[in-house]
């Protein structure tokens, strides 16, 4: 062996066999053992069809939504995710450990984007955009802490579905609850109109009113009728007219006449016509105006009632839930750190790294 074999194996045993010693050192003397809890879920989301779909043999079986799955995917590696987990189980006491500064979070109070860098590095989620499936991997240095962790971050997960699902009926259905709202206030303001007009005048049914005083004047018609037969049969009788039975017979058709005339001067077909009739002429039409504006009202108050009840079942027949294939487990055997994995990977890392260093080192010196 010349001097430059001693130099190289010096420079072996510094950048390749002591860093290793000291890395596997510290893996098996130092470093706490970690244990890891999975869980699995998915996002589904369930279409009951209703009767006439089923009926009409129209059925649509539940099934995963990938928009939904992604934002959760996307959520649980969230700074929103460790803030909600760690105002339940304030991350920064699991996970500061003394005696471990490689592996442990920091001593201190640490910042949220700390937590969310160290949340990175324990929580592992590994999502299947095939099946939609995600499953997560936490770690921790105690196993009832991994699992607390678990069980939080599918609580959470849960919450943030249901929260999706309640804003997707919501916006389902606002526009038919407005309409509806809307239809509600016509039909009360139309009904109010209504009940206003017949305080005022003392009217409750314009047109039954009408169609009694018509069948008084069919009724006085009728005995005027019988009146002037009467008073016929008298003068043919060869009465005088000074008898008291033609002057009374004659009274009586006056009598009913001027009741008739009346009558008819109140529907406007009396002479003049400007008694009551105008004003009673004007009630009626404004009566039918408002009972117009009632029958619309109801109609559409119908129409937007059988419109929100549509949206409603169609919104509950729609519905997300977070459904779990693999519940929070609870670890009996340490899992990390994976010390002969790392050890391996080290050790490949350091000798790639001086062998690298070796060629250039040679290389430049051969040049001179």
């Amino acid at each position: 062996m010349r001097r430059r074999h001693y130099g190289l194996a010096a420079s072996f045993v510094l950048m390749v066999i002591a860093p290793l010693v000291v890395t596997m050192w510290y893996l098996y003397t130092v470093s706490l053992d970690q244990y890891a809890s999975r869980i699995g879920f998915s996002v589904q989301k369930e279409e009951v069809g209703s009767a006439v779909e089923i009926l009409g043999g129209i059925t649509e079986l539940s099934g995963s939504s990938s928009s939904d799955t992604d934002i959760l995917y996307e959520f649980i590696q969230s700074q929103q995710m460790v803030r909600e987990v760690n105002d339940r189980l304030d991350l920064a006491a699991i996970y500061q450990q003394e005696g471990d500064p490689v592996f442990a979070l920091a001593s201190g109070k640490p910042s949220i984007e700390a937590l969310v860098a160290y949340w990175h590095r324990m929580v592992h989620v590994s999502y299947d955009s095939s099946s939609k499936l995600i499953e997560v991997v936490v770690r921790a240095f105690s196993a009832e802490e991994a699992h607390a962790i678990s069980q939080a971050i599918y609580d959470a997960s849960s919450e943030m579905i249901n929260e999706l699902s309640a804003i997707a009926r919501e916006d389902t259905t606002a526009y038919a609850r407005e309409e509806l709202d809307g239809a509600i206030a016509q039909l009360k303001e139309a009904r109010r109109a209504m009940t206003d007009f017949r305080s005022r005048t003392q009217i409750v049914d314009p047109q039954a009113d009408v169609q009694g005083r018509m069948g008084l004047v069919n009724t006085l018609q009728g005995q005027l009728a019988e009146a002037l037969i009467d008073l016929d049969l008298l003068r043919q009788g060869a009465t005088a007219e000074d008898d008291p039975r033609v002057v009374q017979a004659r009274k009586r058709v006056e009598v009913i006449r001027d009741r008739i005339a009346d009558e008819r001067a109140r529907f406007g077909e009396g002479g003049g016509g400007s008694s009551e009739l105008e004003d009673y002429s004007r009630l009626v039409a404004q009566f039918e105006d408002l009972a117009v504006d009632v029958k619309f009202a109801e109609e559409s108050y119908v129409s937007a009632r059988g419109a929100y009840d549509a949206a409603v079942a169609e919104a509950q027949r729609k519905s997300r839930y977070l459904a779990s294939y693999v519940a929070p487990t609870m670890p009996e055997t340490p899992e990390y750190p994976q010390r002969g994995v790392i050890s391996l990977l080290v050790g490949v890392g350091l000798f790639l790294f001086w062998s690298v260093a070796t060629m250039i080192f040679y290389a430049l010196r051969d040049r001179k």
